[in-house]
């Protein structure tokens, strides 16, 4: 009898453990990739590095046709994406809607092998800093390309989302249960709401507790991560010790007050960046990024959703040309460098570390750097760094940044460099008047880094200086020379 339960016992475990390895499989993590990069990898490597480290999803911000072509295949799941910018023309024509959808999603899921899950309709439209923009187009758009999807035969396959942010929802207390709608937007919350739930769709939330903290000085550094965050807030018997689980479930306390508690939720975008604020580095982004990996992705949920979380890490690779109005951490997001390379221990689940990326070559070991013997009290200094600034990457300057720590000479030489590097290390890009030179000796100190930029296969989106380029440097240069 005891070795007939003791067989069943295994029996059961065996079981148990199969259906948890399936869960894990199936929803393992996933990334965002952003293609907003002077000098982007190309998307054959950003697809072998993203399989080479059991990456199963990926999410796009629109329909690069060369980026489809490499997913062809790969076996990855794919979330296609809409810009804000082309929602007004989808809201208005039903006819453009389905030419997008044939082009973009029909064509590489009939033929191609990319297999497409989901199409993203805009990107966080109802943030309040766009003042209502999109609020009229999104429904329509959202509408319009789920009837395009009908039309091609493909709505049960890929589904439609709006990757929201956290902002369209809030509490009234500290409470997740005090959750509900944005007032100025509830109506419209609710339609779309209703019209995902119709069509068996997703709601997609974007939460990131490091704004919390950026935004905040008086926020509780750890109650930002997953360390288990004293006093834990008491929601009616649900402790609740962490940012996320408590914005999570606000989320779910507004669906659910609504009539919907059962629509499923998609993390569109989480994460931690590494630079550009002094709560941006890579202790707290491997602590915020690993813990959420090891209690989320590996099912324990949230409070009120217990299991899994279908999520996508944000991002996948630093973008050096994001704009930085929402804070200097913009460009560096990214679990790995720009040139694919892992910026901290991370494991995803596959119980080894992240690997990088392979057979990317870089430029010649050689610098742009302030002359050792430069006047730093000339007029052409100012003029000079603010140039270099304003046309590559000086976000890594600055209080509690990677660099902070560098002296004047350091800022300006780190300012020069960076210039040189976007602009493929042409001797025109390192042309400052009587202040700059070309070494070969490594400037870098400590955690900041002097890069040297990456040989790509194409220019990316303002990449290469180019004669036009060049010839703003030097009229640039003639100017402050007189």
């Amino acid at each position: 009898m005891g070795l007939l339960v003791d067989a069943k016992l295994s029996s059961s475990l065996v079981f148990l453990l199969l259906n948890v390895m399936l869960v894990c499989s199936v929803n393992g993590i996933g990334v965002n990739w952003g293609t907003q990069a002077t000098h982007p990898l190309s998307p054959t490597k950003v697809v072998k590095l993203m399989k080479d480290n059991g990456i199963q999803k990926v999410k796009l911000f629109d329909a690069d046709p060369g980026i489809l072509s490499a997913l062809k295949k790969s076996g990855l799941q794919v979330m296609v994406g809409i810009p804000n910018d082309m929602l007004f023309t989808l809201a208005n024509s039903l006819q453009a809607a389905e030419k997008w959808v044939s082009k973009n999603v029909s064509a590489h899921v009939s033929s191609g092998g990319v297999d497409i899950r989901y199409v993203a309709v805009g990107n966080e439209p109802f943030l309040s800093t766009y003042n209502g923009t999109f609020e009229s187009t999104t429904l329509p758009a959202l509408q319009n390309i789920q009837a395009a999807l009908t039309k091609s035969g493909l709505s049960n396959r890929v589904k439609v989302t709006v990757p929201l942010n956290a902002d369209v929802y809030q509490s009234s207390s500290e409470k997740p249960s005090d959750g509900d709608f944005r007032t100025d937007i509830h109506d419209l919350m609710l339609q779309i709401v209703k019209f995902l739930n119709d069509n068996g769709a997703p709601f997609t939330v974007n939460i990131y507790p490091f704004l919390s903290l950026y935004e905040d000085a008086n926020f509780p550094v750890d109650y930002a991560f997953f360390n288990g965050f004293q006093p834990a807030i008491d929601d009616n018997g649900k402790a609740y010790d962490n940012v996320f689980d408590a914005n999570h479930d606000t989320l779910v306390w507004a669906l659910q007050k609504n009539g919907f508690g059962n629509l499923p939720i998609i993390v569109g975008e989480i994460g931690w960046p590494t630079d550009g604020d002094r709560n941006a580095n890579f202790r707290y982004a491997q602590n915020f990024n690993q813990g959420f990996i090891s209690r989320y992705a590996t099912g324990k949920g949230t409070p009120m959703r217990p299991g899994p979380v279908d999520a996508y890490l944000f991002s996948l690779i630093d973008e050096d040309n994001k704009s930085t109005q929402p804070g200097n951490f913009e460009r560096h997001w990214g679990v790995f460098y720009f040139d694919g390379q892992p910026k901290y221990e991370l494991n995803l689940g596959s119980n080894r570390g992240i690997i990088g990326a392979s057979g990317v070559d870089h430029l010649a070991k050689k610098w742009c750097v302030l002359k050792g013997n430069a006047n730093l009290n000339s007029d052409e200094v100012a003029p000079s760094v603010a140039y270099a600034c304003q046309n590559a990457d000086c976000t890594s300057l600055g209080y509690g940044t990677s660099c902070g720590n560098l002296d004047i000479k350091g800022n300006i030489s780190y300012a020069f460099n960076s210039y040189y590097q976007i602009n493929d290390q042409m001797d025109s890009a390192c042309k400052f008047p009587g202040l700059s030179m070309i070494t070969d000796k490594d400037p870098s100190v400590g955690n900041c880094r002097f890069k040297t930029m990456i040989l790509t296969d194409s220019v990316g989106i303002h990449g290469r200086i180019g004669p036009l380029g060049t010839l703003v440097l030097y009229v640039f240069l003639f100017f402050t020379m007189l």
